[in-house]
């Protein structure tokens, strides 16, 4: 798993590791059962505190991503993913009932619409 931080960034350093980790965790980078490393090692390797992992993996549990078990470890859990998935799926489906209205006042037809989504779909 590869965390990039940045000291620029307006976002804390901990919501910048947490929002990484979901991330995995939602693409299927880490999957249930995984192992999230020590405490002590991931901030060791992210060049940070102690106390802003073990709040990371603290807020990460209290919001169901990941399971700890004293002396033995964190890993990722189920629970929560699909919910997240859920209200990820019904922002983008908002955005588009706002894109498609903007699209229609505009005089855009549906295919003219699906011609660019599929343009800058292949974009990225």
């Amino acid at each position: 798993m590869k965390i990039l931080i940045s000291n620029t960034s307006e976002a804390p350093l901990y919501q910048q590791i947490k929002e990484q980790i979901i991330d995995a965790i939602l693409k299927g980078e880490l999957v249930e059962g995984d192992t999230l490393p020590s405490i002590r090692a991931f901030a060791n390797d992210l060049k940070v505190s102690v106390l802003t992992i073990r709040r990371v993996y603290d807020d990460l549990e209290k919001e169901g991503f990941v399971n700890s078990q004293v002396g033995i470890g964190t890993f990722v859990s189920a629970s929560n993913i699909e919910l997240l998935r859920d209200s990820k799926r019904r922002l983008v489906e908002q955005k588009m009932l706002d894109m498609i209205q903007t699209a229609k006042s505009l005089g855009i037809t549906q295919q003219e619409l699906n011609d660019m989504m599929n343009i800058l779909f292949e974009e990225e």
